[in-house]
C-alpha cells in the first residue's frame, strides 16, 4: 500500500505539478498582461476567476485558454446543448483512438529504435523518426480533443489546438496549425512584445528567432529543445525573407514536402536524449545506408502501420471536406455516431498497446 502511495506521489510531484505549474504560468501571465493592456478589465469574481485557472480538462497540457474566451463563459448560464453533444463525444472517441491505439502503437517501434539508435540504418532509423512525428501529433491532438470535447460537455467552448498540421505548405503555416493555442500565446506575448516586425527586417528575423528559441526552452532545460526551437526560427526567417524578396505567399505543392522534412530533421532532436545522440542518428539518416528495415514484433509494426493509415484517413477525410473536427461530429445522425462510437471502441479494444503517458505531461 505504501508503494502505492509513493508512486501516485512521485508522478504528482514530478510530471502532473511541474506541467500544470506551467500552464498555470501561460494563463496568469496572459491574463496580467491582457489587463495591462486593457484588453480586459480584471474579474471581481474570485470564485470565476480560480475555476478560470483551474478548470481541469485543460490544465495539464493545454489548450491554454485566455480570459478573454474562457471568463465570459464562467460568468453566463450554460445549458446543455444535444446538438453540440454529438460533436463532445465524437472528439473525445476520436482523441482517444488518436492517443491509446495510434502515438501508442507508434511509440512502441520509436523507443526500441531510439533506444538503441547506434546499432540501426538508415533505413531504421528514417522509419522510427517519421513514425515518430506521428506519434507525437496523433498523442497531443489527441489528448487535445479529449480536454476540448470534455470542455464542452460542461457548457465551455475552448479554442482548436490542431488543424491537419501535416497539411502545411511552410513552416509559417505549420505553426498557424500546430499547438495553436502555445504558438499564438508566444506570438501575443513574447514576439510582439519583442517587437514584432514594426522595428525593421533585421530585428524581425532577431525577434522570430529568439521567439521560437524560447518556445524550445520552454519545453525542458536542453540543448536539444534550444536547437529544435532554433531550427525552426530559422527557416520561420528564411521563409519571411523569400516572401518578402519574392512577392509569394506560400509555395506550391513541394511545399508539402519540405515544411514535413523541416519538421522531421527538428523532431530528432525532441525525441533524442541528447546531442551526441541526436547528432549521431542524423548523421546515419544522411549518409544513405539504406538496408534492410528492422521491424521488432511484427504484429505491433503492423498495427502501427494500420492504424496510422486510419488516422491519417481520417485527417484527410476531415481536412478535405474544408471544416474541422470540432465541426465534424454535426453531420452525423445519432444512429451513424452510435455506429461510428461503437467500431472506435472495438478498434481501441483490439489494438490497445501499453500504456504511455502523454508526451507533453513531461514539459
Amino acid at each position: 500500500m505504501s508503494s502505492i502511495g509513493w508512486q501516485v506521489n512521485d508522478l504528482t510531484l514530478n510530471i502532473i505539478l511541474p506541467v500544470g505549474i506551467s500552464f498555470y504560468t501561460f494563463q496568469t501571465l496572459s491574463y496580467s498582461i491582457d489587463i495591462y493592456r486593457n484588453q480586459i478589465k480584471a474579474s471581481r469574481d474570485i470564485v470565476g476567476f480560480f475555476t478560470f485557472v483551474s478548470l481541469f480538462p485543460q490544465l495539464v497540457a493545454g489548450p491554454i485558454e485566455r480570459a478573454s474566451n474562457l471568463m465570459p463563459q464562467i460568468e453566463k448560464k450554460r445549458n446543455l446543448n444535444t446538438t453540440l453533444l454529438k460533436t463532445d463525444v465524437f472528439q473525445i472517441f476520436i482523441g482517444l483512438f488518436r492517443k491509446v491505439d495510434i502515438a501508442d502503437n507508434l511509440g512502441v517501434y520509436v523507443d526500441s529504435v531510439y533506444g538503441n539508435y547506434e546499432i540501426h540504418n538508415s533505413t531504421t532509423l528514417l522509419i522510427a523518426t517519421i513514425f515518430y512525428a506521428f506519434q507525437i501529433y496523433f498523442d497531443f491532438s489527441g489528448y487535445s480533443d479529449i480536454a476540448i470535447g470534455s470542455a464542452k460537455l460542461f457548457g465551455f467552448n475552448f479554442n482548436r489546438n490542431f488543424n491537419f498540421p501535416y497539411f502545411s505548405k511552410t513552416l509559417t503555416e505549420f505553426w498557424r496549425r500546430w499547438h495553436m493555442s502555445l504558438s499564438f500565446w508566444l506570438r501575443d506575448y513574447l514576439y510582439i512584445s519583442l517587437g514584432g516586425n514594426r522595428k525593421g527586417i533585421v530585428i524581425t528575423y532577431r525577434n522570430l528567432l529568439l521567439t521560437m528559441l524560447i518556445g524550445g526552452l520552454w519545453h525542458g532545460s536542453s540543448w536539444n529543445f534550444v536547437i529544435w526551437g532554433g531550427i525552426h526560427g530559422l527557416f520561420l526567417s528564411l521563409e519571411k525573407y523569400t516572401f518578402s524578396t519574392f512577392k509569394i505567399k506560400t509555395f506550391n505543392n513541394l511545399g508539402y514536402i519540405y515544411t514535413f522534412i523541416v519538421v522531421l530533421i527538428a523532431w530528432v532532436f525532441f525525441r533524442a536524449p541528447n546531442f551526441h545522440s541526436a547528432s549521431t542518428i542524423l548523421t546515419e539518416i544522411f549518409s544513405f545506408n539504406y538496408d534492410s528495415l528492422f521491424i521488432g514484433n511484427i504484429n505491433t509494426f503492423i498495427n502501427a502501420l494500420f492504424l496510422l493509415a486510419i488516422g491519417i484517413l481520417i485527417d484527410l477525410k476531415i481536412f478535405r471536406s474544408n471544416t474541422t473536427l470540432e465541426e465534424y461530429g454535426v453531420r452525423f445522425s445519432i444512429l451513424k455516431l452510435s455506429i461510428i462510437v461503437s467500431v472506435i471502441i472495438l478498434i481501441l479494444c483490439l489494438f490497445y498497446s501499453t500504456a504511455e503517458n502523454f508526451i507533453y505531461f513531461q514539459f
